[in-house]
């Protein structure tokens, strides 16, 4: 990884807290996740069910960003779900699984 790289991915990485049991609506939350990858990835757009390989991200980028999810909601995706965390909405469906109505 580069130093640049590494460096932002720790500016990420510090602004990202841990919110349990919070509330949030699925427009907010999809706008929030999709600014993730996008930060994370360092890509330009992502679309809703664009397939994560499609855009360039290869699996360690995907760990980098269920990681950044995990720690931004306070949850934990399971074996299962990082088998299916391969687009925007798949994401965002885990996510909204698992926070508060």
């Amino acid at each position: 990884m580069n130093s640049e790289r590494t460096q932002n991915l720790k500016l990420v990485r510090r602004a990202i807290k841990p919110a349990p049991n919070m509330s949030i609506s699925a427009d907010v939350l999809r706008t929030e996740i999709r600014d993730l990858i996008i930060d994370v990835a360092e890509v330009k757009a992502m679309g809703d069910d664009v397939e994560f390989k499609d855009a360039g991200i290869d699996s360690m980028m995907g760990v980098e960003i269920v990681s950044a999810i995990e720690r931004k909601y306070g949850v934990r995706f399971d074996d299962e779900e990082l088998g299916n965390v391969n687009t925007l909405n798949a994401c965002v469906a885990i996510v909204q699984t698992k926070l508060p109505a």
